[in-house]
This record gives structure tokens, C-alpha cells and sequence, in this order.
């Protein structure tokens, strides 16, 4: 193991000793280059700049509607009617379809008919108990005269009260029909089946013609509601306590839709709310998000990456991202010194957003640094810049 420890320690300080040789001798060619009179390299630059970066963390997401309804209707018979064309967009309270609502009509009818009926057994029996009343009064008198006697008041009295359960139950009568009636009315509205929910309407399940029952797993339809709609979306689970964070304070979230190459922004919303559990197996928490929607840039079961902005960084460094080099000893960028040479400066690189990258350390706002040409370019060499376009906002 020791002598394995002293191999390696000795191969990796002949790399080191390759790198500086290599090193030297890139510098050693540009120098002669320059002594030679080589012209200057054109090149593009830009300064690095002072200003805010945001911070954002990055999830794929599925679109999904924020409200689906199937549209079934609450009673049976015969659809008679459809009333609506497949994929418009629908109203809540809109017509979809009728129902054949003869039956219903008829219950109403015999409801009704049942309540002339009680409600006239309810007069007589009502007209019934004031006469038995009016006689158990008189018969009163007379047996206090002692003109009749007392079994023939107690059988007065009997049937008044029982005149009385007759009404008691002519009233029960008048209930229930009322209660048909409210039924009958209730199914005659359900007759005509509307939209519960404004959104698009998709195929319909059914035609004019066809027998439709409340049970009908299908429906006749189903309505998406497209404004507003939710994006679904997953961040690593390391995340989510900075998320959970903000929301706490009661801070609204803002998050962008882009499509699948990131690279056209399609809708902008809020985050609304966070999964109530983490996938195990992916290691993720659900993020749920909505957009107004207002171009229906967004549709059901479409993937999109989402953006959800958690912070602003301030007063950062910041330089495109195209200046940044790699190498063996790590990041750097050519800087541009006054004289028109460039020099190696090593950077430490932090948030990257878009094109923007920003800086921690190794450079300060007004440095210029090569964005185009540095693949032609050594510490030292002179280089004739060119226009280029600032770091993307």
C-alpha cells in the first residue's frame, strides 16, 4: 500500500509538471508570436456587470385542468336533444342536452292530483270537527240539565277526537304530495341537462335517440376548465423546505411555463400550494401551479418546464455565459487589460440563469472579458475588439 501511496503520488506530480510545461510553453509560442509582429486576434467583449439575478429552481410538469366534470344526467329516458358542439367552449348553465320529460310531467300531474284529493279529504274532515264540536258543546248543556246522559257526551267528545286523527293524517297526505310535487318539479328540471362548470366540452359519449341513465359511467360529455389552468410539477426533495419557507411568510411564488427546449416562454402564473407527501421512489415533492391562461397556450396533458422563482440575488457580478472558459486548473475568462493584451483571471462561478452566469469571486463590474474568439487566444496575446451585444437582462 505504501509503495502503491508513493506511485501515485509520483504520477500525479509529473501531470502537474505536464500542465505548467504545457502552460509555459502556450505562453512562450504567443510571446514569439507577438516578437514576430503577429497581427492582433479579433475578438467580442463585454463588461461585467453589477445587478439583481433571480433565483429559480427548475421542475418538468404535466398541464392539467384545474376543474374536469363529466356530464351525466340525474335522471332516465330518452336523450332527445343534444345540444352543443364537441370541443367549444361551454358556460356554466349553458344547455347541453334534454331528456324526454313526458314521464315526469305525468308524476307531477298525479302529485298534484294527489293533493286536490288530500286537501279536499282535509275540508270535509276540518267542516266534520266543528259540527262533532259544536254538538259535544251543546251536548254539555243538556247533560248538565240532565236531559241525556253522560255515555252519550263521552261518545260525542270520542268522535270529535277522532275527526281529529283523521285530520292529522289528511295533513300527513297534504306532506307528501307536497313532497311528490317538489320531486316531480325537481325531475322535470333535471330533464334539461346543463353545464356545471364553464370550460371546453370534448366528444360526446351519446346520441339524440339513445336511452341515458344517471348510472352511465361515461356521461354524455366532459367538460375542462381551461382559464385557469394548473401546472403539475416536481422539485428534489432538498428543495422544498426553501419553498415551504417562503410560503409560510406568505409570499406568492411566481412561476413560468416554457416548452420542452426551454427556450419560448408560454404562460406565467403562481405557485399555489405543495404535495402533502414525498415520492419515495423518485426522491421529489409535487408542486401545483396556475396560469390564468388567457391565449390557451397551455392544454391538458402538455409537458412543460417550469420555472419557479424563489429569490433575487443582489448586487451580483454578472457576464454571459459564453465567457466562461474550462479548463484543467478550473473556470476562467480572458480579461481585456488596457493595453489591449488579455490575461487568464480564474473565477468562481455561481447561479446560472439563462445566458447570465454570476461571479462570487475573480472579477469586478467594468472588467472586460472576451465573449467571442477565445478559442484563439493565450495569456498575453493582443487582441482588436469588435462589437458584441451586452449580457441578456
Amino acid at each position: 500500500m505504501i509503495w502503491l501511496i508513493v506511485f501515485g503520488l509520483i504520477g500525479y506530480g509529473c501531470y502537474r509538471l505536464y500542465l505548467f510545461e504545457g502552460a509555459k510553453q502556450q505562453i512562450a509560442s504567443a510571446k514569439k508570436g507577438m516578437m514576430k509582429g503577429a497581427g492582433s486576434v479579433p475578438v467580442a467583449a463585454t463588461a461585467a456587470r453589477s445587478g439583481d439575478l433571480p433565483v429559480y429552481l427548475e421542475g418538468l410538469g404535466t398541464v392539467t385542468a384545474f376543474n374536469t366534470v363529466t356530464v351525466k344526467s340525474r335522471v332516465d329516458g330518452q336523450l332527445t336533444e343534444v345540444a352543443f358542439k364537441e370541443g367549444q367552449f361551454v358556460h356554466q348553465g349553458d344547455l347541453l342536452g334534454v331528456v324526454d320529460s313526458r314521464p315526469y310531467q305525468v308524476a307531477l300531474d298525479q302529485a298534484k292530483g294527489t293533493m286536490a284529493q288530500a286537501r279536499g279529504n282535509l275540508a270535509k274532515d276540518e267542516a266534520a270537527l266543528r259540527d262533532a264540536q259544536a254538538n259535544y258543546v251543546r251536548d254539555q248543556e243538556l247533560f248538565k240539565d240532565q236531559i241525556i246522559a253522560k255515555q252519550q257526551m263521552d261518545t260525542q267528545l270520542a268522535t270529535a277526537d277522532g275527526i281529529k286523527g283523521s285530520i292529522q293524517a289528511d295533513q300527513a297526505t297534504i306532506e307528501a304530495a307536497q313532497a311528490s310535487i317538489d320531486a316531480a318539479k325537481l325531475n322535470l328540471v333535471y330533464t334539461r341537462i346543463t353545464a356545471p362548470i364553464s370550460g371546453r366540452i370534448g366528444l360526446r359519449q351519446l346520441d339524440a335517440g339513445n336511452m341515458i341513465h344517471a348510472a352511465d359511467a361515461n356521461g354524455l360529455a366532459v367538460i375542462t376548465q381551461l382559464q385557469p389552468i394548473a401546472v403539475l410539477f416536481t422539485i428534489p426533495e432538498d428543495q422544498l423546505q426553501s419553498v415551504l419557507k417562503k410560503l409560510q411568510q406568505g409570499i406568492t411564488l411566481k412561476a413560468d411555463a416554457y416548452d420542452r427546449d426551454e427556450r419560448r416562454k408560454l404562460a406565467s402564473g403562481n405557485l399555489l400550494t405543495v404535495d402533502n407527501q414525498i415520492d419515495q421512489t423518485t426522491g421529489t415533492s409535487k408542486l401545483k401551479a396556475v396560469f390564468p391562461n388567457n391565449d390557451y397556450a397551455l392544454f391538458p396533458n402538455q409537458f412543460v418546464n417550469v420555472r419557479l422563482a424563489l429569490d433575487t440575488k443582489k448586487n451580483a457580478i454578472i457576464v454571459p455565459s459564453v465567457a466562461i472558459q474550462r479548463g484543467p486548473m478550473g473556470t476562467f475568462v480572458y480579461l481585456v487589460q488596457s493595453d489591449k493584451t488579455v490575461t487568464v483571471r480564474a473565477v468562481k462561478t455561481g447561479l446560472s440563469i439563462e445566458n447570465n452566469v454570476a461571479i462570487d469571486d475573480g472579477l469586478q463590474p467594468g472588467d472586460l472579458v472576451v465573449v467571442d474568439g477565445a478559442e484563439k487566444l493565450a495569456e498575453g496575446t493582443k487582441v482588436a475588439l469588435r462589437d458584441a451585444k451586452g449580457p441578456k437582462e
